[in-house]
């Protein structure tokens, strides 16, 4: 589809600037880096350590020796405790209150392009480079919007929905017109060796994904055990605590039923589990507030396109605002939407409009 948009060459953006390249030891900020420094751009590298500085010696050690190799300047700075207050804390106290928070698009606007970016002003740099997977693009109707990366299956937009609009404007994305595979083979042609080549895991700071054992852990208050019914009521097993669930969730239900069961909703008052049939499932729209515009809503189209989850291809809906909250009601069949991610919302070409959080 021909989105009408311009991109503006990297050299345009980034010739003569005093950049902040965000470089955490992967091959998307190193290439991004590495594309940064051959257009001209001044760089300063910047790495957050947000789990500890014994975590990050073996990506601090490879991006001293790949940044004294490229004449660039490495800066390190210690964020756990910002990144426990700003993301950690929130991800736990979500889970708290029922909701299945996201932390990854939580961490870009406390972190990245929060405390890391103020960091790097005082270095007196003016712009922050990620090696996100999305692009800045010329429209005739917005002017300088967010748009989605070339690589569709890469796209990383959604995560960046709720990094306001001013750090998003001031931000340089290298690798918004690459693929992944076009990353490796890139840095493969230039000979740089990537300190941590494996990719990271889904939510950095909870051991193997196990979100259960992380909250166990953390030692806090995790509500009990409870009763699993029927949309209409009706009595049909136990839950081992609402905080062990997700709407949609099918499997780990230990429910017995004629027809499989899955998670449509959780009554916290209550300590109810809800759960119903596949058919139960759809939605005909949901409610997001802490919204971030990144496009004024007076200046939304008629028809926006969101998406509820990462890998999910967007879909049409109708925005209404409605006091600080935005309702959507959904145009097409839509799965239901899970309180506490996030909705990141689209023109039909790809712009972000804005995102906000799944409130119901």
């Amino acid at each position: 589809m021909d989105t009408g948009f311009k991109y503006p060459e990297l050299k345009d953006l980034a010739a003569g600037r005093k950049v902040a390249m965000a470089v955490s030891g992967g091959a998307d900020s190193l290439l991004s880096m590495v594309l940064l420094k051959e257009s001209g751009a001044d760089i300063v590298a910047v790495h957050g350590c947000f789990l500890g500085k014994e975590k990050a010696e073996v990506a601090v050690a490879g991006l001293e020796k790949r940044c004294a190799e490229l004449d660039v300047s490495l800066h390190v700075f210690d964020l756990t405790a910002e990144f426990d207050r700003l993301v950690v804390e929130p991800f736990v106290q979500e889970y708290l209150r029922g909701n299945t928070p996201n932390p990854c698009a939580l961490c870009n606007p406390e972190i990245k392009f929060g405390v890391l970016y103020k960091a790097a002003q005082e270095l007196g740099c003016d712009l922050l480079g990620t090696g996100h997977y999305v692009r800045i693009a010329e429209d005739a109707r917005y002017g300088r919007v967010l748009a989605r990366g070339a690589d569709m299956g890469k796209d990383q937009s959604y995560f960046l929905s709720l990094v306001p609009r001013d750090s998003v404007l001031n931000a340089i994305f290298p690798l918004g017109g690459h693929s992944k595979d076009q990353t490796y083979a890139e840095l493969d042609k230039r000979g740089v060796e990537i300190p941590l080549p494996s990719e990271s895991q889904e939510i950095c700071f909870v051991p193997d994904d196990d979100y259960r054992q992380f909250l166990i852990d953390r030692k806090v208050k995790l509500p009990g055990p409870g009763i699993a019914v029927l949309s209409d009521g009706t009595k049909v097993g136990k839950h081992n605590g609402l905080w062990r669930y997700t709407q949609g969730q099918r499997r780990g239900l230990g429910i017995s039923w004629k027809a499989p069961l899955y998670v449509l909703d959780k009554d916290m008052k209550r300590n109810l589990l809800i759960v119903g049939t596949s058919d139960e499932l759809e939605a005909g729209g949901c409610i997001a507030d802490s919204f971030n515009f990144l496009i004024d809503f007076e200046r939304w189209p008629e028809t926006v396109y969101i998406q509820t989850r990462y890998r999910q291809r967007s879909k049409p809906a109708r925005a209404v605002q409605v006091g600080s909250s935005i309702k959507f009601d959904f145009i097409e069949p839509h799965s239901r939407p899970t309180p506490g991610q996030i909705v990141a919302v689209y023109t039909e070409e790809g712009a972000v409009l804005g995102g906000g959080i799944i409130r119901e």
